[in-house]
């Protein structure tokens, strides 16, 4: 059963040759972001989470929200194993795919085809499972011969249609968005859309950070509310959405 455990998890990082921070900037930096500190030897450590606690069940559909700078960028990261808490615990079971960064791994020099087999190992995905479905990946991005060419011969639109053709042909345990992705012309946009809900349907445990209260609405039964890299609040969709957006 796939589930996400988060124990007193604390997420920080150093800033080096910043030895000129003033307290102004420190200041800006609790009304705006995570907490800027300054260690014993000097050196600047921002901190993007704070003793987070979170327990996360098969079957639960988590939105994430809070203030831009409120933590929810690396609350994914963590949630995705792509940080690790630089205090605390953390415990992932399950295949977990993120979609915060559709473009990671890909290669402007590479062909359509070499991108499409490097962005999948990059996701995890085997050789075997690969050989299955790249034709159906390739036939899914509508760019024909295009795959053959290099990828910085294509349109921002075209590179866009590739890197989600890749990072949408695995069907995980865990799935991790930030925000819903749209790209491409109309024809594409539906055909995207229509992916993506199957992926969400199938998922054991979907989360999703979004600005947008109906698709938090539509998606999620819990949310989970940042705030200054903490938990603000935590609780059925229904009771923190109204606090949050205000009724």
């Amino acid at each position: 059963m796939s589930h996400i455990e988060l124990e007193n998890a604390s997420v920080s990082f150093p800033v080096y040759n910043a030895s000129s921070r003033s307290l102004k900037n420190r200041v800006l930096g609790l009304s705006t972001g995570g907490i800027i500190n300054k260690q014993d030897d000097g050196l600047l450590v921002v901190r993007g989470l704070s003793n987070v606690t979170l327990k996360i069940a098969h079957g639960e559909r988590i939105g994430l929200v809070g203030h831009n700078g409120a933590g929810k960028t690396t609350m994914l990261r963590l949630l995705s194993g792509i940080y690790k808490p630089t205090e605390g615990h953390s415990h992932i079971e399950g295949q977990c795919v993120s979609l915060i960064n559709i473009s990671l791994g890909i290669d402007p020099e590479a062909t359509g085809w070499e991108n499409i087999r490097l962005r999948a190992a990059m996701m995890g995905m085997s050789k075997s499972d690969l050989d299955r479905q790249i034709d159906a990946v390739a036939e899914f991005t509508g760019l024909g011969d295009f795959l053959n060419m290099p990828l910085r011969t294509y349109s921002t639109g075209m590179q866009l249609r590739l890197a989600f053709s890749i990072s949408t042909a695995i069907r995980p345990e865990i799935l991790i968005m930030d925000e819903w992705l749209s790209t491409g012309d109309e024809d594409f946009k539906k055909k995207a859309d229509r992916r993506l809900k199957e992926i969400v349907d199938s998922t054991h445990i979907l989360i999703l950070a979004s600005h947008s209260r109906e698709l938090l609405q539509k998606n999620c039964t819990r949310i989970v509310w940042l705030d200054h890299g903490t938990i603000r609040a935590d609780g059925p969709m229904e009771h923190i959405l109204p606090e949050y957006f205000g009724s």
